[in-house]
């Protein structure tokens, strides 16, 4: 029976994409132990505004501190980050249908304290699993005590958990070293996702944006979330 693992970086607030793989995938695996990387989605991500998109940036320690792994990298709280993204998150999603069932948990995350940033990540990511209903064995790198790295990193991380397909994103393309999976007796898959387009707020004001965080989804269309998804792939590998 095949077995299919998926890998990434616990990212904040992710895009549909994200969810898409792990739906895709038998089992995920946050990869914590990566080199954190500046200026893309680690610590940010894009809501819609009816101005266009903004970031909700979560700001992080790193002056002076070099190239950090990302379960090291800890939470600049000199500055009310929290009250802003609190703030916008009402502000834009206020009248979105569904907005009301999420609104609980995200205040309860913007009221705690957090130190590490996959900490945050993690959280928020498990609960959006379980509002869009993806019930999936989740693990940490970590965790599972993986010594090497690349390719050779992926390809133990399957080996571990018994998976004999890797399911990678469109961009691994450029990096991963294909031949390697074949040696090992791993097949090695891409997704290819479709970008769905649903009903969105504030399409009056410059018609509807792609790439949004999974929340734009979720506080239109609640329940119907996953499904939205999964219809616009199964049209894209028709």
């Amino acid at each position: 029976m095949k077995m299919i693992l998926s890998v990434h970086q616990p990212q904040y607030l992710p895009w549909l994409g994200y969810f898409d793989k792990i739906d895709k995938s038998d089992v995920f695996v946050f990869l914590d132990n990566v080199q954190y990387k500046e200026r893309e989605f680690q610590n940010r991500n894009k809501i819609r505004t009816r101005h266009g998109w903004m970031w909700l940036t979560v700001p992080v320690v790193s002056k002076g501190l070099g190239r950090q792994k990302i379960c090291d990298v800890k939470i600049d709280n000199t500055c009310e980050w929290q009250k802003r993204h609190w703030k916008s998150l009402k502000s834009w999603y206020a009248r979105a249908k569904f907005f009301g069932e999420h609104c609980g948990f995200f205040e309860e995350v913007y009221k705690r304290k957090w130190d590490g940033l996959v900490d945050l990540n993690i959280y928020i990511i498990n609960y959006l699993l379980r509002a869009l209903t993806i019930n999936k064995p989740i693990y940490t790198e970590s965790e599972l005590n993986i010594g090497t790295s690349a390719t050779e990193r992926i390809i133990q991380i399957c080996k571990k958990l018994k998976a004999d397909t890797y399911l990678s994103g469109s961009g691994g393309k450029m990096y991963l070293e294909e031949d390697k999976f074949g040696q090992a007796g791993i097949k090695l898959e891409y997704q290819e996702f479709a970008h769905p387009v649903y009903d969105q707020l504030y399409t009056d004001s410059g018609g509807f944006l792609s790439f949004m965080s999974v929340v734009d989804l979720m506080f239109n269309h609640g329940r119907e979330s996953l499904e939205i998804i999964r219809r616009a792939n199964k049209r894209s590998q028709a």
